[in-house]
């Protein structure tokens, strides 16, 4: 799908800042044609703020033409002896205005830039506050006041840029968390979906190579498992794919649940191994993202019984409390190590944004057991 441009993005970049650029040209001729014909206050605002424009393509360049008005105005235009009201509007805000580009120039450049232009704008408003003194100690009582002004423009640009760049930093960081647990979610929604298929189907392909010989129809039964297994399985891989394909899709479908219990029992029998569900406590709906998490921790129980445990049954209990789900599988099989493979720590990973536990591991007297806890909220 192509990705929409903006209308803007068809003008050439030269055209595209040359509004910044004229605005540059004309904010000195605005402002001193507005001193001499004395117009309206709106157009000395418009003068000192065009060149705001170019701050971020040419910082310094713009703070440069800021100053140059307030030097051109305090000592050409307005001298001393014509001390008015528009004087010291003026002056107060060409101040305001310089103030406010420092803190902009902090913002958007590097350190050393924005102190340069911090420091220079600095000078500059001193100097020109020395030349035009107009009383006694006038010098001495603005020094304080310059300074502060800039120092409090330039740290507040700096932390306005340090916040930003930590907003970005988590910006980034979600962004990959969210990836990665994107992607644990599809590797595990894979394993647990395909790693009960598989054993069902090595299960029946052994069976019907033994017996192809002596019982026909016993291997064709085999190969009818191994087909209807095989259909279901691609028919979960193209539903998760196309959801990959499509991300406005959604989820591919209905999840699981414990209500599907009965269907995984039947596959598991076909795979040689019974399975008794037990059902304790009062039903009631559960959450979808619990409903989902219990199927799969007892789905990959169930499997690693049938791959590993070398018994012809298990026993699958589903007790729900009113304030937590607890999940138990256990077999009299040969047991082994809940370190091996993915499907242990894949139960781990869907209960622990749940909040819930889940032990595995050899019973004392033989055979495996896995238990969950999953609160309900």
């Amino acid at each position: 799908m192509p990705v929409a441009r903006s209308p803007f993005s068809r003008i050439p970049a030269r055209a595209r800042t040359a509004p910044a650029w004229t605005g540059l040209v004309l904010s000195p001729v605005l402002l001193h044609g507005w001193i001499a014909w004395e117009g309206p206050y709106f157009v000395a605002f418009l003068a000192v703020f065009l060149p705001f424009g170019m701050l971020r393509r040419r910082p310094l360049l713009a703070l440069g033409v800021l100053l140059l008005e307030l030097v051109t105005a305090e000592l050409v235009h307005l001298p001393p002896s014509t001390e008015s009201g528009l004087h010291s509007f003026l002056r107060d805000l060409l101040t305001v205005t310089l103030d406010l580009a420092v803190a902009h120039i902090a913002t958007t450049s590097r350190f050393r830039l924005s102190a340069l232009a911090a420091g220079v704008s600095l000078v500059v408003q001193l100097v020109v506050a020395a030349i035009s003194e107009l009383r006694p100690r006038d010098f001495e009582n603005a020094f304080i006041p310059y300074a502060v002004a800039v120092l409090a423009a330039w740290l507040l640009g700096c932390l306005l840029r340090r916040l930003k760049r930590y907003r970005e930093t988590r910006q980034a960081q979600a962004e990959l968390q969210a990836a990665q647990t994107e992607r644990l979610r599809i590797a595990r929604e894979l394993h647990d979906m395909i790693a009960h298929s598989i054993g069902v189907i090595a299960f029946q392909a052994g069976m019907g190579g033994r017996v192809i010989d002596t019982q026909p129809e016993e291997a064709r039964k085999a190969l009818h498992a191994i087909e209807s297994t095989s259909r279901d399985t691609l028919t979960g891989l193209r539903e998760v794919l196309g959801s990959l394909r499509r991300p406005d899709a959604g989820e591919p479908g209905k999840p699981p649940g414990l209500a599907d219990l009965g269907d995984l029992a039947a596959r598991t029998l076909d795979a040689g191994v019974r399975v008794d569900v037990r059902r304790r406590g009062h039903r009631r709906p559960l959450p979808p993202e619990v409903d989902l998490a219990a199927f799969r921790i007892i789905q990959e129980a169930v499997t690693n019984v049938v791959r590993h445990a070398g018994v012809a049954r298990c026993e699958v209990v589903v007790e729900q409390r009113a304030k937590e789900l607890i999940l138990e599988v256990t077999d009299e099989g040969r047991g082994g190590h809940a370190e091996t493979g993915y499907g242990i720590p894949g139960m781990h990973e869907r209960v622990a944004p749940l909040r819930g536990e889940v032990t595995a591991g050899p019973r004392p007297d033989g055979g495996f057991r896995v238990s969950a806890r999953i609160p309900l909220r």
